[in-house]
C-alpha cells in the first residue's frame, strides 16, 4: 500500500500544467491560457479520479465552480467598458462560489460564529467603501449579493472536515479567491489600484490550490 502511494505521487507533477498556463496568462498570451488554469484543473481531477466520479460526487461542484469561473473571466476580460458584461461576470462568479460552497458543505458545516464576523466586516467594507462608488443600481445589488456568497463560502470552508493537508489547501484556495475579489472591488469601486498586480496571481494560485487539495484527498484514500 505504501509503495502504491509513492507511485501515485507523480500526480502532483500534473500541477505543472496549470502553473505553466498561469505563467503564460500573466505574460499576456491571451484568454485561452487564462482559462487554461481552471480548465486543466478540471481535466486533472477527472484523470485523478479515473472514472470513479460517481463515488466522489462533490467533485462535480468544483467542476461547476471552475466552469463558471472561466465564463465569468471571459465576460470581465471582454467587457470593453460595458456595465452589463461586468454584471454578467459577477453573476457567473457568484455561481462559481455556489459550487465552492456546495463542495464545502458536503465536507463539513457552516461555522456560524466566524461567518457572522466575516459578514459584519465585509458588510461594513461594502457600505462604507464600495457602495458610494457604484452608480448603477443593478451593479450595486449584484456586488452586494456577490459579497454575501463570498462571505458564506469563507465561513463554511472554516468548518470543513477531512485530511488536514487537503483541508488547509482548500481553505487557502478560497481565502485567495476572496482576497483577489477584494482587490478587484477596491479597484473598480474605490479607485484604489496599488494592489492590482496581485489580482491574477492570487486568482490562479487559488484555482491551483483547490486542484491540489483534491489530489491530496484522493491520494490520502489510498494510504
Amino acid at each position: 500500500m505504501k509503495n502504491q502511494h509513492l507511485n501515485d505521487n507523480w500526480m502532483y507533477s500534473l500541477l505543472l500544467i496549470p502553473f505553466a498556463s498561469a505563467l503564460l496568462a500573466l505574460n499576456h498570451f491571451g484568454f485561452p491560457f487564462k482559462a487554461g488554469v481552471a480548465a486543466s484543473g478540471i481535466l486533472i481531477l477527472w484523470w485523478v479520479h479515473s472514472g470513479k466520479l460517481s463515488q466522489s460526487k462533490d467533485v462535480w461542484a468544483i467542476f461547476g465552480a471552475f466552469v463558471f469561473s472561466i465564463a465569468g473571466d471571459w465576460f470581465l476580460s471582454n467587457r470593453h467598458g460595458e456595465t452589463s458584461r461586468f454584471i454578467m461576470g459577477i453573476a457567473l462568479f457568484f455561481l462559481a462560489h455556489v459550487g465552492y460552497l456546495t463542495f464545502t458543505l458536503m465536507n463539513g458545516r457552516l461555522n456560524r460564529l466566524l461567518t457572522l464576523i466575516i459578514l459584519a466586516a465585509y458588510l461594513g467594507f461594502y457600505f462604507f467603501m464600495l457602495s458610494p462608488g457604484i452608480e448603477d443600481k443593478t451593479l450595486k445589488v449584484a456586488a452586494l449579493f456577490y459579497l454575501l456568497i463570498s462571505c458564506f463560502s469563507l465561513g463554511a470552508v472554516l468548518g470543513m472536515k477531512g485530511n488536514s493537508t487537503f483541508r488547509w489547501l482548500y481553505i487557502f484556495g478560497i481565502v485567495l479567491v476572496l482576497f483577489s475579489d477584494t482587490i478587484i472591488a477596491l479597484r473598480e469601486f474605490a479607485k484604489y489600484e496599488d494592489l492590482d498586480f496581485l489580482i491574477l496571481p492570487t486568482y490562479y494560485l487559488a484555482q491551483m490550490s483547490v486542484t491540489a487539495s483534491l489530489i491530496v484527498r484522493k491520494l490520502s484514500y489510498k494510504q
